[in-house]
């Protein structure tokens, strides 16, 4: 049976379909489908080429297929960032859950993605108070708790986050604001 057929029957649209590794791509980026299914064997740009550009614009999960099991090709497909990987002959009952495997690996690796962006902005929001504080503590002659409630007091009073208002106070210094009351 025709892959395409089979994930129709599995209730899944088939939004496009390309028959090299470079309008894969192309098609991906147009289509932003939830899942990318290629062959590692691919005219024009090979299946894990065009793996490793999806991938990593994490436009979609990845599933690969192929005819050849050897360790070699589950390596550079797991390197170039495929979620899933099936050899052919496989059977429908084999499909559904390498593309739902797939589909959870893409969004736990999103997840995790997020969080490590949210702690590295923490992070910088951090580091740039603490400069700001020292920055303060000499200039106005700040205790650290008096220095971290200025640059909280100006973040509320100028409608700012307390990270730009650091950013400000270590490329400018304390300002016109002086001493807080």
């Amino acid at each position: 049976m025709d892959l395409a057929e089979m994930l129709v029957d599995e209730g899944y649209d088939v939004v496009g379909q390309a028959g090299d590794g470079a309008k894969a791509i192309e098609l991906a980026e147009e289509l932003r489908p939830d899942l990318v299914i290629l062959d590692v064997k691919m005219p024009v740009l090979d299946g894990i080429a065009a793996a490793e550009a999806i991938a990593g614009k994490r436009i979609a999960p990845v599933v690969m297929l192929t005819a050849f099991s050897q360790r070699e090709l589950v390596e550079r497909a797991r390197d170039a960032g495929a979620m899933s990987y099936l050899v052919k002959p496989f059977t429908q009952a084999e499909l559904v859950p390498a593309i739902e495997m797939a589909v959870s690996r893409f969004g736990e690796v999103r997840q995790l993605e997020s969080e490590v962006e949210d702690l590295q902005d923490r992070l910088d929001t951090r580091k740039a108070v603490d400069r700001a504080k020292g920055i303060l503590m000499e200039q106005l002659q700040l205790t650290e708790p008096e220095a971290f409630r200025w640059v909280q007091k100006t973040a509320m009073d100028l409608r700012m986050s307390m990270r730009e208002v650091a950013e400000g106070v270590v490329e400018h210094g304390a300002g016109v604001r002086g001493r807080p009351s």
